[in-house]
């Protein structure tokens, strides 16, 4: 059967088998997208391709102008193709993506937390796919793919169990020239900023070749450009100057006693790491080696024995505070006697002893808690390591540290948005992000969440200090810049004089306004789509 119908230029083809449709007076395939097999396994291939070199993009590597030529070759993969067709490209994307950049996973327990955590998260990417090869026959489609594209990532900072944000495409900018756009609109703003030039340069290849309308063509190199000037424009938003004057902190890496999943075996042994590291700074203090500190930060876990319970505990806390004399931030494991484990941050002061508290709010799923354990068990008998779940707490947490606002995110938490935000909100002049990475061994983890710190750092114009347990540990300044850092799985100290800052960047300001509009701009996109898609069909 054939048939024939007349419709306007650009409206959207028909999807019927063996139909064929006139544009205009061009006769053209009503299944532009199904292609055949062959070209459908190249397409494959290219996708997962342009997974591997989005990884590629990441830290430990300083190849981010990798990442929109990669998004280019993806859109290349998804445009005009059916929605069935998309995910499964989407998909293929996202396994090449996340299955190296989340190897760290599975360090110490195995592949098969790692491959499921990287199916689950491919999944997301997959009906991001879909979205994109939805919209990619509408005027204009890259703005609208790139509005998806923030749509994907924002549900994936969302669900399931609280959501995982690990691998933003803004993570993977912090050297980059896009960078001062989160200072404006936050990493959905960088991120669309990053798909934006990605796709548009697809499309400007594309309407080359193709000799379109002068319309098309605007369109396409205004998806490239725009990005490029907005980064460049932002820049003056990006600022390493002291507001209210400076301060001296100090960052305490303890070390660990051996590495992996064990490593907390011998807690008393990374409490007195800690403990011991601190008196040594005091010592180089007192001979004039170093600065004397206004405060001191300890990493998250450095100590896994309760203060509050163990006198000991306690006892070893107090002599290392009193020695260095001034506020120290001590990450603790805290058990009440009845409900769940805390993961604590403590205000310990020389005099006055523990004072202020903050509870960790984002508790990582698999790791601080186990959702589902029985089901669970049956794939990893490992989940029964984490006997007591932690459980979160709720209000941000900011220290007055000799008159310092210093904010506490504790690590996991950095990749969201909302838990950063808010902290800044509540006065911190600092933000310090206490984290323990010795469970996930010499992985490129610590350089992936160093990499978030740093645009973490940019987008609040806060400095962001960051102690490790096991390493790396480092000073990053409001513009990004790291200016200390320690070799992994080595006792050290850092000291640094550091600006303090007050002022609200646009994107502390506007908190998740600009991911709504442009989650609104996907919803449009996609709503279009629809449209044009339905009326195709009555039309036929």
């Amino acid at each position: 059967m054939s048939s024939s119908v007349t419709r306007a230029a650009g409206s959207e083809p028909a999807h019927s088998t063996g139909l064929t449709v006139t544009i205009s007076g061009t006769q053209a395939s009503a299944s532009p997208g199904k292609g055949t097999r062959a070209q459908f396994w190249v397409r494959a291939l290219l996708a997962v391709l342009a997974g591997v070199l989005l990884y590629l993009s990441f830290a430990p590597r300083s190849l981010w102008w990798l990442a929109p030529p990669t998004l280019a070759l993806l859109g290349g993969c998804l445009h005009g193709r059916r929605a069935r067709a998309g995910f499964a490209l989407g998909l293929l994307a996202g396994l090449g993506y996340l299955l190296p950049l989340l190897v760290w996973t599975g360090e110490e327990v195995g592949p098969v937390p790692w491959l499921a955590l990287a199916a689950l998260e491919a999944v997301f990417i997959g009906v991001t796919g879909l979205g994109i090869a939805l919209v990619s026959r509408l005027p204009g489609w890259p703005f609208f793919a790139a509005a998806v594209w923030v749509a994907g990532e924002a549900l994936r900072a969302r669900a399931p169990f609280g959501g995982f944000p690990w691998g933003k495409l803004a993570f993977g900018q912090a050297d980059g020239f896009f960078t001062p756009l989160v200072a404006l609109g936050g990493t959905p703003l960088l991120s669309f900023a990053v798909a934006l030039c990605g796709f548009g340069l697809y499309e400007a290849l594309r309407v080359v070749r193709g000799h379109p309308l002068r319309s098309a063509a605007v369109l396409a190199a205004l998806a490239v450009t725009a990005p490029v000037c907005a980064g460049l424009a932002a820049r003056p938003l990006v600022s390493d100057a002291a507001e209210d004057g400076s301060v001296t902190a100090a960052l305490i890496q303890g070390n660990v006693p051996r590495l992996g999943l064990d490593f907390n075996s011998q807690r008393r042994q990374v409490l007195d790491n800690h403990a011991l590291r601190t008196e040594q700074l005091a010592e180089d203090v007192k001979a004039g080696r170093v600065p004397r500190p206004d405060f001191v930060v300890w990493p998250e876990n450095s100590s896994d024995l309760d203060p509050y319970a163990q006198p000991d505990a306690y006892a070893v806390i107090d002599k290392a505070v009193k020695a260095i004399g001034v506020p120290v931030a001590i990450g603790a494991v805290v058990a009440p006697e009845t409900g769940p484990l805390r993961n604590t941050m403590i205000l310990w002061d020389p005099v006055k002893g523990p004072t202020t508290t903050y509870d960790k709010r984002k508790i990582q799923p698999f790791g601080e808690r186990i959702p589902m354990r029985s089901v669970v068990r049956l794939f990893s008998s490992d989940v029964d390591r984490v006997r007591r779940d932690f459980g979160p707490g709720k209000d941000p947490g900011v220290f007055d540290m000799a008159g310092s606002g210093v904010g506490m995110v504790t690590c996991f938490e950095a990749a969201f948005d909302d838990a950063v935000r808010s902290t800044v909100r509540a006065g911190a002049q600092v933000i310090a992000v206490p984290s323990n990475n010795a469970t996930f061994g010499r992985s490129q983890m610590t350089y992936q969440q160093l990499a978030m710190d740093r645009i973490r750092a940019v987008e609040h114009s806060r400095t962001v200090l960051v102690p490790v347990t096991s390493g790396v540990s480092a000073v990053i300044r409001p513009d990004g810049s790291v200016v200390a850092q320690t070799k992994m799985f080595t006792p050290d100290a850092l000291v640094a004089t550091i600006p303090l800052r007050s002022g609200s960047t646009p994107a502390t300001a506007l908190g998740p306004l600009p991911e709504y509009a442009l989650l609104l701009l996907a919803a449009c996109g996609l709503g279009w789509a629809a449209l044009r898609r339905t009326r195709a069909r009555r039309v036929l």
